[in-house]
């Protein structure tokens, strides 16, 4: 099956069609026309969440990442707008209130500013940080099948599904890899979130059937094939739901800073394992464990990089589960639910492996399993799981796309 099926805890099978961009193009289209009756919308775009498959927390240590683009979007449709006027609405269930807003198009003299709703922090931010003007005014909807809070890139998917919007009427030098600077700069700026650039960057720049093992220095991509029909890629989302602009994240972020100034080293990605040994003595305890979390993962991640072009899978399972080990024991980013999932997904038969993905605190997981297993494999962690867990078997997708309306 390729594309997406999602399984229900209740066992209820939604089949591809339905979760696919086809069926929330359609639904968004239809919200636009109630919100904004007499305005027809003109454009539409879709872009992808992604899920990483090895190199946690990598990225703003200027290592490797191993993402995938998913088949789930958010799609943005919308109409210009004579009046200078941009008027918004979000479907998304879990925006904060109010879910519709509008204000003029932001100006020099009158620049955007952060504040609430929090959901259009994201859009203000591309917004402001947009390569190209002058914008006019715009009537958009936003909806997505992306699940927020699960680690799979659900705000960087509504950054360059905006970005690609205001391109259709305002087209900019064409530039992929400005455009993912231009969104990971709105995370920054407008949602105070210090993420790197990975998953503004495979959102723009996903590939069908392909993994992109992009170095977070150079922001050169090698595009790694994955289109073995017997190999799938099972996403289980914990539903413990994480909200990651809490301190964890930045002091994450710091630590890894101050490893790298006593190592004397511009990022991690320039330290060694001695390096680190010889300087354990400098170093307070959880400062040492999260460095030997970022140096071990940018070797994993290449490691796993040629494991999957040679399609030795077994390689790039055990990759990928002594990457959740050291996110669980060295970075701390993991909770209970996520181990508990990974060790129920490992304990069958055709799982080459399973680890958390995402930020952590709650979220996904990800597991690299033999099609021919999926089904038993989700039966056993369904039987296991003391929560309720979602289940996605997805395939590498393209990156960010004008819809035809």
């Amino acid at each position: 099956q390729a594309g997406l099926t999602d399984r229900q805890g209740s066992g209820r099978l939604v089949t591809m069609a339905e979760c696919e961009a086809a069926v929330l193009l359609e639904e968004t289209l239809k919200v636009f026309r109630q919100t904004f009756p007499g305005c027809d919308p003109s454009v539409g775009v879709a872009a992808p969440g992604r899920v990483n498959l090895i190199g946690e927390h990598t990225d703003y240590n200027q290592g490797f990442v191993l993402p995938v683009a998913l088949p789930m979007v958010t799609v943005v449709v919308g109409c210009r707008s004579p009046d200078g006027i941009i008027s918004l609405l979000t479907t998304a269930k879990e925006a904060d209130e109010p879910t519709q807003l509008e204000f003029p198009v932001p100006t020099e003299s009158n620049p955007l500013s952060p504040g609430l709703p929090r959901w259009a922090n994201y859009v203000k931010g591309v917004i402001q940080h947009f390569r190209a003007g002058p914008l006019p005014g715009f009537k958009a909807v936003m909806a997505s099948n992306v699940p927020l809070g699960g680690g799979l890139s659900s705000s960087a998917s509504l950054e360059v599904a905006m970005y690609t919007f205001l391109q259709q009427f305002c087209p900019d030098d064409g530039n992929l890899l400005e455009k993912a600077l231009a969104c990971q700069k709105a995370e920054h700026t407008f949602a105070s979130m210090p993420c790197g650039i990975m998953d503004q960057f495979i959102s723009v720049m996903g590939k069908k059937d392909h993994a992109l093992l992009i170095d977070c220095r150079s922001l050169e991509v090698t595009l790694v094939p994955l289109t073995d029909p017997k190999l799938v890629v099972l996403i289980t989302n914990s539903n413990v739901r994480h909200t990651l602009t809490g301190s964890e994240y930045p002091t994450r972020r710091m630590q890894c800073m101050k490893a790298a100034k006593v190592l004397q080293k511009e990022s991690l990605r320039d330290a060694s394992m001695t390096d680190l040994k010889a300087a354990e003595a400098d170093l307070d305890v959880d400062v040492y464990c999260r460095a030997r979390h970022v140096i071990s993962e940018i070797k994993r991640t290449t490691d796993a990089a040629k494991a999957l072009t040679s399609r030795d899978y077994q390689e790039f399972g055990k990759l990928m589960v002594e990457s959740h080990n050291s996110l669980r024991d060295d970075y701390e980013v993991s909770c209970p639910e996520l181990d508990e999932l990974v060790a129920a997904a490992m304990d069958g038969e055709g799982v080459y492996g399973s680890r958390m993905t995402g930020g952590g605190f709650g979220g996904c997981t990800v597991t690299l399993v033999d099609a021919a297993a999926v089904e038993k494999t989700i039966q056993r962690i369904k039987d296991r799981y003391s929560g309720t867990a979602t289940f996605y078997i997805t395939k590498p997708s393209r990156g960010a796309h004008v819809l035809k309306l």
